[in-house]
């Protein structure tokens, strides 16, 4: 991640979306503190669903516009304009502070969302330009940080600022905004130094000559086509849907955590209640930091998985305990899954969306978030209208997350498999994959290497971000207590009566433009050395278009899943090794044995250390 900071114009970007996210939070804070002070339970439950409504809508209803504007001009260009309104909208907002007009208050926060919305495709957008495709998950995790700690911050500095301020008695929203008046400067200043910041971003993608059809966006023509480009690829949309299902129940916890402290636990400070909250914040920042760790090879798609079902535990904690330290670290735990979830979708979204069609899906992404949380906000107003409590509010939301943890071990569960098995090695070996660029991003592609240890299948898939499909030996597939896993994984089983089969199978992925791994050498080696490379691989590659991989793999020979005769030596029992997997050029798929064996040869002859 550290190479990321010398691009230049990350640091001012990286600030100015930090100043952005903490100017939005502060209005809100401000206003959802007063109502908190003025209202109780079920009112305000109501008018905090409101307010976090009035900012989403603006997404909703500004969709093609602002993915048009991304689209037409410089994406800095566009941030730069769109925090200069941001300046003109909290000068409003200060005034209206200084007259003590809440409802003018309560209603700019729905203009300043407006500009958010316009701003949001570009500032996100920027970033696949700023940082380019290798470095998009690290910019992404840095992006998601930074805007966690500008929430973290504005959520407490703002909260103390405004209790500090309160000094004297009140009796109405307006008592209390002409106490904290003056903290509207402070969003003023956070707008025009992020308009300073801008100043120093440099433009990386010309502006382009498209028009905008006013009739079109009107009569939905616009949004028409926007919804089919959305549809387009399947695991697009489905993780715009997962990242909706969050945004969703975080919307609806934050709306109803608030009644829930006043009325349920007794807390009268906001300091407290926003403090609680605010450790959700932390947890993002450090789930961040762990999902950069995890895809430091490749985009890790189990991450979606591990961070939907975290939620789901804390969702289940949170209505049944009182205890503070409890619901704090309940709030840091729903951060770091939350973290997971957002790191890597908004990655796989952003890195799997051909540039010219980015603007719109991310301003889709947005629409269809947007959407699902006015109606959870929606619902949750309704709730409270008709009577219903902050706690069952609560056990509805756990009811959302196991459908959002159902629907992610479904699309992604051979990704989270291989993902425990990552993490159950690393506690033992140091796994380096050196030039899994060499593996194509897409086509048919034949594996083979060298087969040193029991767990070889693990160690070479480490470093690639397609699935491998791999042969493997049917008296070992048959195993009860592997079989499942390995159906999971679409493992093919071979065996010398069945071997016609297996290859038809094999042959079958390779049509389908998939992996395919084997052990050409047919067994373990016994003495860490390249066997006879025998050539019953062929007959799955005849008549194939697609590559041979090489690979070698180097270090875990003396391990204890190795026939090592040293492996239970007591001298290699306790230090953790270093094991690296060497990915080759790519050669014929229609490549002898010899070639083949030479291939492997190579990289071990330039690579290998034992």
């Amino acid at each position: 991640m550290a190479g990321i900071w010398r691009e230049k114009g990350v640091i001012p970007y990286v600030i100015a979306l930090f100043l952005n996210a903490l100017t939005d939070l502060g209005h809100k804070i401000i206003i959802q503190n007063t109502v908190f002070k003025i209202y109780d339970d079920q009112e305000q439950i109501i008018y905090t669903a409101i307010l976090n409504a009035l900012i989403l809508l603006p997404f909703i209803a500004l969709f093609t516009p602002s993915g048009y504007l991304s689209h037409r001009f410089s994406k800095v260009r566009v941030m730069r304009y769109g925090a200069l309104g941001a300046v003109v909208i909290t000068l409003l907002i200060t005034a209206s502070y200084y007259q003590g007009w809440f409802w003018g208050a309560f209603a700019l926060t729905l203009v300043l969302a407006a500009q958010s919305a316009l701003y949001s495709p570009a500032k996100y957008g920027y970033i696949k330009e700023l940082a380019g495709e290798k470095k998009i998950s690290a910019l992404n995790a840095i992006v998601q940080s930074f805007t966690t700690v500008a929430i973290l911050s504005g959520i407490i500095v703002y909260t103390v600022l405004f209790e500090n301020a309160l000094t004297s008695p009140y009796a109405s929203e307006a008592d209390i905004l002409y106490q904290i008046a003056p903290l509207g400067w402070l969003l003023v200043g956070g707008s025009i130094v992020e308009c300073l910041l801008l100043l120093r971003v440099k433009e990386v993608a010309a502006s382009s000559d498209v028009t905008f059809d006013f009739h079109k966006y009107l009569t939905g023509r616009y949004f028409g086509k926007n919804w089919l480009l959305l549809r387009r690829k399947r695991e697009i949309f489905e993780a715009i849907l997962f990242l909706s299902l969050f945004w969703s129940i975080s919307q609806v916890i934050l709306a109803s955590f608030g009644a829930y402290a006043k009325s349920t636990l007794g807390i009268q400070n906001t300091i407290v209640v926003q403090g609680l909250m605010a450790l959700a914040a932390v947890g993002i920042i450090i789930g961040s930091v762990i999902a950069t760790r995890i895809s430091r090879h490749y985009l890790h798609k189990g991450l979606i998985v591990l961070g939907a079902m975290i939620l789901t535990v804390t969702l289940m904690i949170l209505p049944n305990t009182h205890d503070l330290r409890m619901i704090g670290a309940t709030f840091f735990g729903f951060g770091i899954g939350g973290a997971m979830l957002i790191v890597a979708l908004n990655a796989l979204i952003q890195s799997d969306t051909p540039s010219a069609h980015l603007p719109f899906v991310l301003a889709g992404n947005n629409w269809v978030q947007n959407v699902c949380m006015v109606a959870a906000l929606l619902l949750t107003t309704l709730s409270a209208y008709f009577g219903f409590e902050a706690l069952w509010i609560f056990y509805g939301m756990l009811g959302v997350s196991l459908l959002l943890s159902i629907g992610t071990v479904i699309r992604y569960k051979d990704y989270f498999i291989w993902l425990l098995f990552e993490w159950l090695l690393a506690l033992r070996y140091n796994i380096i994959p050196l030039h899994p660029h060499n593996v194509p991003r897409t086509g048919a592609v034949l594996m083979l290497g060298n087969h040193i240890s029991w767990i070889d299948w693990i160690l070479v898939q480490v470093g690639v971000e397609r699935r491998i499909r791999y042969l493997m030996e049917r008296s070992i597939y048959e195993k009860p207590f592997i079989r499942p896993v390995m159906k999971i994984g679409e493992v093919i089983p071979i065996s010398s009566t069945g071997a016609k089969e297996a290859f038809k199978h094999a042959r079958i992925r390779l049509q389908n433009r998939d992996i395919i791994a084997l052990f050409p050498e047919g067994s373990i080696s016994h003495d860490g050395e390249i066997g006879k490379i025998y050539p019953g691989y062929r007959v799955i590659a005849a008549h194939q278009e697609g590559v041979i991989v090489p690979f070698y793999i180097d270090g875990i020979y003396g391990s204890v899943f190795s026939r090592s005769a040293h492996r239970h030596s007591p001298s290699r029992s306790w230090f953790r090794r270093n094991v690296r997997v060497i990915y080759g050029d790519p050669i014929s798929i229609q490549s002898d044995p010899e070639t083949v064996y030479n291939a492997i040869m190579t990289l071990k002859e330039r690579y290998g250390t034992q």
